[in-house]
């Protein structure tokens, strides 16, 4: 019985320490080396070196003078430890409440009659860090007025931050809303 044991407990150590340690050590290492910025949470600093966020993972602005996210289903204050959707259908009354109140306090606060989808709906993970261009240009004015600019130059600024379809043709065009925020803060210095 040993003979046949033995080997099954070698391969399994080799397998163990080949497959859960060193081809994750080696995998790591390539993407420190090759992709240091991506490997370590595409990390936003500040000019004191403070982290600010991550490019990839969406962050709450609530005051007027930031561009807003979409909304979370993630839990206040965009919770990365309850990063999922709401899983409410289409049909689901509740649903169909909070996106009609979230719409309305939008119309109020802009005057628009047409509303991107984005700025009612969650994401899937509820922690999507872009807006659509649309989206972003609904909420140029207010923007403007709470910094003291023109509506043209934050226009310009999310302008700037537009980024177009991943390779031309996959996705939407987007606006990541933590760097156009950054660029918004680097303007009124």
């Amino acid at each position: 019985m040993l003979n046949h044991l033995r080997p099954a407990v070698v391969m399994m150590a080799l397998f163990t320490l080949l497959l859960g340690l060193a081809y994750p050590l080696a995998i790591t290492g390539f993407a420190q080396a090759a992709f240091p910025g991506q490997a370590n949470g595409s990390l936003v600093r500040g000019a004191d070196g403070v982290i600010q966020g991550s490019s990839l993972i969406g962050q709450p602005f609530a005051e007027p003078g930031y561009l807003h996210p979409r909304p979370s289903a993630a839990g206040d204050g965009y919770n990365a430890a309850g990063s999922s959707g709401s899983n409410m259908g289409p049909l689901n009354p509740d649903l169909a409440a909070r996106v009609a109140a979230d719409a309305d306090a939008i119309r109020i606060d802009t005057g628009a009659t047409v509303i991107p989808a984005d700025a009612v709906t969650a994401s899937g993970s509820g922690l999507d860090p872009d807006i659509s261009p649309a989206y972003a240009r609904l909420q140029a004015a207010r923007v403007a007025t709470a910094r003291g600019l023109t509506a043209e130059q934050v226009q310009r600024v999310i302008d700037d931050h537009t980024q177009g379809p991943l390779l031309g043709f996959i996705g939407q065009p987007r606006v990541n809303v933590l760097m156009t925020n950054r660029a918004l803060d680097a303007l009124a210095k």
